[in-house]
């Protein structure tokens, strides 16, 4: 049985950091490529940053500088340290697994969690 389990969330004010963590289950991970997703209410779900197998990274425009993708296989964790947090990066992140190298669009992930909730305040 595939399981994500995401933590890290929390309300904070502008300018704050946060770091997220998912820890899988049921998944090779080290072969997978793992992405972060978020949504924010009343919006569609939008990718915020990818990381392949092979460690290549991508990043939604908006967070390039802020955030910054990592995984450790051992632990099958996948993080996202997200500083200088804005109103805007309010929404449930989702952590997410695919296999079609690092991808922007949600549809190319097959595996997801529950989410977690991140609440910035101005």
């Amino acid at each position: 049985q595939v399981q994500f389990v995401e933590s890290g969330g929390g309300l904070v004010q502008a300018g704050a950091s946060l770091r997220l963590s998912c820890l899988a289950s049921g998944i090779a991970f080290s072969w997978d490529d793992m992405g972060w997703f978020r949504q924010a209410p009343g919006k569609e779900r939008e990718f915020v940053a990818t990381i392949s197998w092979t460690r290549r990274i991508l990043y939604e425009d908006s967070v390039k500088g802020r955030f910054a993708i990592s995984r450790d296989d051992a632990k099958k964790t996948v993080y996202l340290q997200m500083n200088s947090l804005k109103p805007e990066d309010t929404g449930v992140y989702f952590c997410a697994a695919g296999f079609r190298g690092p991808a922007r669009n949600d549809g190319d992930y097959v595996y997801w969690g529950q989410g977690t909730q991140v609440t910035v305040s101005s």
